[in-house]
């Protein structure tokens, strides 16, 4: 049976792009305290924004996908679901609805655990949602052309439930205690609960679930506001890569998880940065023509319109043409290139 012994991790000593991770995440933690008191409004925008990006993306890193207007429609319950991932991408809307509503009241145990992966599969007529898996199971990766390559081998069903519950006491024991850095007991829960792969499916969605479950518990919120699987999916394959060199010798005790510990922390790093430029950027009383001006003021050197899309992500693609033109017109941006090439710079 795999061992979890997390209070190792207060003696473990990390290299200084983790270190520097924390650091950074620290800083923009205590700037988030600000902002929550001096820009509810638009916070509340954000919140809603994330939460159909993030469900859009943790499905469509397991290749559960629909429309953008079917997603649009399903995250404000306006239509019912047509097929299984519909009814799967629902689930994940549940499950977040969920975790943002009463984080505060969830305590990290196996029984919880099984209670969120009953709810990420409540819109579905099947069986094994809130039950360990009862097959062996694999950690694949699905490439761009389809192919499947086998990544890791997981532990057995009848090892499981005492394994989640083994990771689960050691992650309280060691987050009471208060001698570790949360910061770096999330990324070493997460990547042993990818390692069992407890479930039959919803492994991964569970695992980002967790995450932000775990971060929120810790006072680190930022994925209320911005997309932490969007981050994922846009890095899939650095986290492929992450999590399978951080897995060699798991089974024996004697891997060492920092490039997934990296990855992460970069993930959450990165997320922050862009909650600063965005609550400057999505303003109570903005135009649409003044948040795409904004971006050029916030971001240097070549700016693309899916850029402006990802910063405003409430504006729709009409209108941020219409900006770009009028500003263009105007003189204070210049037009680069053609087509999917096009780019636009500050004058």
């Amino acid at each position: 049976m795999r061992e979890f012994h997390y209070e190792k991790l207060k003696n473990r000593q990390w290299d200084k792009d983790v270190l520097g991770y924390i650091g950074l995440i620290h800083e923009y933690k205590g700037k988030q305290q600000l902002y929550l008191k001096q820009k509810p409004m638009e916070l509340s925008r954000l919140v809603d924004i994330a939460k159909i990006q993030s469900t859009e993306s943790s499905n469509a890193i397991e290749g559960i996908v629909t429309t953008n207007q079917r997603l649009k429609q399903l995250m404000q319950e306006k239509t019912a679901p047509r097929n299984r991932n519909e009814q799967e991408i629902l689930g994940y809307r549940a499950v977040l609805d969920m975790i943002h509503e009463s984080f505060e009241y969830m305590p990290i145990t196996a029984n919880v655990i099984l209670q969120l992966h009953k709810k990420l599969y409540s819109f579905l007529p099947t069986s094994f949602g809130g039950v360990f898996k009862t097959t062996s199971n694999e950690i694949d990766e699905i490439r761009s052309d389809g192919t499947v390559v086998v990544r890791f081998k997981p532990l057995e069903p009848f090892e499981t439930p005492e394994a989640v519950q083994r990771l689960c006491e050691e992650y309280n024991k060691v987050i009471a205690s208060g001698e570790v850095d949360p910061l770096v007991v999330i990324p070493t829960f997460i990547h042993d609960f990818l390692c069992i792969h407890p479930f039959n499916d919803g492994n991964g969605r569970m695992s980002r679930i967790l995450t932000a479950l775990l971060l929120y518990k810790s006072g680190y919120i930022v994925g209320k506001y911005i997309s932490l699987e969007k981050k994922i999916q846009d890095n899939k394959s650095e986290y492929y890569d992450a999590l399978q060199q951080s897995s060699e010798k798991w089974h024996e005790g004697e891997n060492d998880d920092t490039a997934f510990t990296k990855y992460l922390l970069g993930i959450i790093l990165s997320a922050y940065r862009d909650f600063e430029e965005r609550i400057e950027i999505v303003s109570e009383n903005k135009s649409a023509y003044e948040m795409v001006k904004n971006t050029f003021s916030i971001k240097l050197g070549k700016i693309t319109k899916s850029d402006i899309m990802e910063l405003c992500p409430s504006l729709s693609r009409s209108s941020v043409e219409k900006a770009l033109r009028e500003l263009t017109s105007e003189g204070f941006i210049i037009k680069h290139g053609k087509g999917p090439a096009t780019f636009y710079t500050y004058k």
